[in-house]
């Protein structure tokens, strides 16, 4: 198992650091590209089934309950394959800046989740939501890359933390856009509210700087350019790197799979059983988007203590520890509350615990920067992160079948707390970092 060398630099445990002007508002834009990132990523859970319901006749397809489910899926499952072609943010990154790249990426994801307020036909919102896919994935990476360089050394895990809070203040604010826009004017209107961020990808090129780290690195290799440099995407798998790229890659797979299932199927599975408890259309959406505002409020909370918790057992522990809350908190959502009679008030108290462990992110925003070097870092963190989103697609195409098959929604969404298992077993060849500086 990997250790990384303990730095005993006095610094790393010295007295807070202060934020500069510069610094607080290069967090204050990039977090707000999170946000919205966060309200991109669950307009299209929150409005699954009023689009599918209108789209699936429009393409000769019958709205059954099955064929809703199955559809639904396959569609989550492309927009899971843009996130993971996202890893082309991460050369991007590393060759031209942060600051930049990122940009470039919310500009793209903006275009196009607007673009799917046009669609006529499920095929032509499924690519939407792909090369919407491509830019919402850049985001996470970007951000997180930007404020673990930004950032004093003593001030970067905590800023992973509530960097991370953002993407959940996105769901919040998407759940309170559906509550009011959705619910009166339809998902064509949603889908419109995601153009926002263009303004942002505008506001972080012309005010947000680079950060120092990238500067200095980029000095430092501008010599070595050339036609036989080694590019990033090669270097994460030499010797040094390569155990950490391929646990991080598979564990970061592990966590999105536990992600699409409390957060994505959330919005189904309360519309479903606000059905069957007899409750209108209009209610039932709105339902769905108290349920998102709880699952958002606990997700928060779990990011902010995940930093907390990393610094105090140690990064290897603490996801170990949220990785074991998800699988029990997935089991009891779609196992067992899903099923029960008046089933919906027992479903809508467990998103607070799917929430909570769903926070695991954090520790990947902390986690990850700190186990490559700044000339490859971007491209480290893009690759573990599309990496488990192709995992993700796969197992929201198996899903696809199985829902197509049962019928039903919960138990193939139970089945994937399984995932957590595995993540458990993966975690303790993973490189821990913990008492370590962030390498130049």
């Amino acid at each position: 198992m990997q250790k990384a060398v303990v730095s005993t630099s006095p610094d790393v445990k010295a007295g807070r650091t202060p934020l500069s002007r510069e610094q607080i508002g290069g967090f204050w834009a990039v977090y707000l590209g999170w946000v919205l990132d966060g309200v991109d990523s669950v307009i299209y859970a929150l409005v699954l089934v009023p689009a599918l319901m209108e789209l699936l006749p429009l393409s000769g397809i019958k709205p059954t309950a099955g064929n809703l489910g199955m559809y639904g899926s396959i569609l989550f499952a492309l927009f899971l394959i843009g996130w993971g072609l996202s890893f082309i943010w991460g050369p991007l990154a590393d060759r031209f800046g942060r600051v930049r790249t990122l940009a470039a990426s919310i500009l793209i994801y903006s275009i196009f989740t607007g673009a799917a307020a046009f669609a006529h036909n499920v095929w032509e919102l499924g690519l939407f939501r792909l090369l919407a896919g491509i830019g919402v994935g850049g985001e996470w990476a970007l951000a997180g890359t930007y404020v673990a360089e930004s950032w004093p050394e003593d001030r970067r895990k905590m800023g992973a933390g509530y960097l991370q809070t953002g993407y959940y203040l996105g769901f919040f604010i998407a759940a309170w856009l559906n509550y009011t826009i959705g619910a009166q004017n339809g998902w064509r209107a949603m889908f419109l509210c995601g153009l926002a961020p263009a303004a942002v990808a505008i506001f972080t090129v012309c005010k947000v700087k680079e950060p120092g780290k990238w500067d200095r690195a980029s000095r430092r290799n501008a010599q070595r350019v050339s036609q036989n440099a080694v590019s990033p995407l090669r270097l994460i798998f030499a010797p040094e790197f390569r155990r950490r790229t391929i646990t991080s890659a598979a564990l970061v797979g592990v966590a999105i799979v536990g992600l699409w299932a409390g957060s994505v199927y959330e919005a189904s599975a309360v519309v479903s059983l606000a059905t069957r408890a007899g409750i209108g259309k209009a209610d039932a959406i709105r339902l769905a988007s108290i349920g998102a505002a709880i699952l958002s409020v606990g997700t928060i909370v779990g990011c902010l203590v995940a930093p907390y918790l990393a610094e105090k057992v140690g990064r290897r522990v603490a996801l170990g520890i949220y990785f074991a809350g998800m699988a029990v908190s997935i089991v009891i959502a779609f196992a067992w509350a899903y099923y029960v009679p008046d089933g919906l008030l027992p479903f809508m108290a467990t998103l607070a615990l799917l929430g909570f462990f769903g926070g695991n992110f954090a520790i990947f925003s902390l986690w990850l920067p700190e186990q490559y070097p700044t000339k490859i870092r971007a491209t480290a963190f893009a690759f573990n992160a599309s990496i488990g989103r192709f995992i993700g697609a796969g197992v929201n195409f198996l899903l696809a079948a199985a829902i197509s098959w049962q019928g039903t929604l919960g138990a193939p969404v139970a089945w994937t707390a399984v995932a957590f298992g595995l993540g458990l077993l993966i975690l303790p060849f993973a490189m821990e970092t913990r008492d370590t500086r962030l390498p130049e």
